[in-house]
């Protein structure tokens, strides 16, 4: 019997688990998933909650509702990692051999990180969205709040959803727009990136919709600490910004136990190969998700463009052969704009977003790089099929990797 231990029961471990429990042989393969928290959250939908968009019953399901019936699940934290001795030391005191591992450790934030982010300000003058307790905490704030300067800034990149801070603020607009209150808001997008976005067409694009937005973008800011005292975020370079609200994306790490393995970097992402998956020193072991330090978005749609090569590359290892199939670094964002209308992008690692229509040439019905009303649509449907196909492992009608299809050079 053939061991695979799966690592992370999110978005990620979560595909794999239902993936290989259709197609693995269950008379020789035994799975089994690891994560120490029973709630799941779609986590694209903690963007809508500060708004009173969504609730908080809109994105949490209890993680066994997704798992196959008869899945071994050991809900635990994680103590180390030990790929030498093939096997994972488990907080409960269990020991896991494995012949094959996949990691979906995923990423979270870490304010810490940045000097000012106390604790006793947190949720309180100093916000995040990347955490279902942020969201919730912010929304019962913009109810009472009576404007001033509200600040988005990000730490340093990478980050989860890179263009969920952009989302943030085009909403902020429209939230604060239909409160009759929005001229005495003023917004202001701090970022460390050299414009709006990672990519330079669509950087462009979208910093010409923050300044039709009136929104401020400030770049190239890396954020040294927060000064409290003056309500002031302080780049390393003396540059300052005035906040009465702060809106922070923290540092975002790999999860600890990659640390105490010794099989990340800095930062706790594990050095993968950007196109087989494999973890970089390692025959047995595959990264998927967050987890990795891929140059991609860290997003569910990228997830789930990797679990296909994933996939395949493991049906290969385990027969002995090379990995023959490659990530191409394929992303594909909805990016909510305001007022009912969103913006599509869909890009690779060689490829920056460009127009066109999606996912079918010339009919769309999405349309690349503009703001439709369609593009909102998707971005809404998407909860649907992330909880009824995504999660479940199912095909889903967009290929894993980018097609040059519908695109405008």
């Amino acid at each position: 019997m053939r061991k695979l231990v799966i690592l992370g029961a999110g978005t990620a471990g979560t595909m794999m688990l239902n993936k290989f429990n259709s197609i693995l042989d269950k008379s020789e393969w035994q799975i089994t998933i690891v994560d120490q928290f029973e709630t799941h959250y779609y986590q694209p939908g903690f963007l809508f909650i500060p708004f009173d968009i969504y609730t908080r019953k809109d994105v949490e399901k209890p993680k066994r509702d997704y798992f196959p019936a008869g899945s071994n699940v050991i809900m635990s934290k994680i103590d180390k990692i030990e790929p030498a001795e093939n096997r994972v030391l488990l907080s409960n005191g269990q020991v896991l051999e494995y012949d094959y591992l996949i990691i979906a450790t995923g990423a979270k934030i870490n304010p810490d990180e940045t000097e000012g982010m106390n604790a006793e300000l947190w949720h309180k003058t100093i916000f995040d969205f990347y955490t279902v307790e942020g969201a919730v905490a912010l929304r019962d704030y913009f109810k009472h709040w009576k404007g001033g300067k509200l600040v988005v800034n990000i730490s340093e990149m990478p980050i989860k959803c890179p263009v969920a801070p952009l989302e943030f603020v085009f909403l902020a607009d429209a939230y604060f727009t239909e409160r009759g209150m929005r001229d005495k808001v003023e917004i202001h997008f701090v970022t460390p990136l050299p414009g709006a976005f990672t990519k330079p067409k669509a950087s462009s694009i979208l910093g010409d919709i923050l300044n039709k937005k009136n929104i401020k973008l400030t770049t190239e800011f890396n954020i040294a600490r927060v000064d409290n005292d003056n309500n002031k975020i302080v780049s390393w370079d003396e540059t300052e910004v005035e906040f009465d609200c702060l809106i922070t994306i923290p540092t975002n790490m790999g999860d600890d136990v990659i640390e105490r393995s010794g099989m990340g970097d800095e930062l706790n992402f594990i050095p993968t190969d950007k196109q087989t998956l494999m973890a970089k020193g390692y025959k047995n072991i595959f990264v998927i998700g967050d987890a990795t330090d891929l140059p991609s978005s860290k997003a569910g749609s990228v997830a789930h463009f990797q679990s296909d090569i994933l996939q395949e590359n493991f049906l290969d290892v385990v027969d002995g052969r090379e990995p023959s199939h490659k990530f191409d670094g394929h992303a594909n964002c909805f990016i909510e704009s305001g007022f009912g209308k969103g913006i599509l992008i869909d890009f690779n690692y060689d490829t920056e977003p460009l127009p066109g229509k999606f996912p079918l040439p010339g009919i769309g019905p999405f349309s690349l790089l503009e703001e439709t009303k369609m593009n909102h649509y998707g971005k809404i449907m998407f909860r649907w099929m992330y909880w009824n196909s995504l999660l479940k492992g199912q095909e889903l009608p967009i290929e894993s990797h980018m097609s040059m299809a519908g695109k405008r050079l």
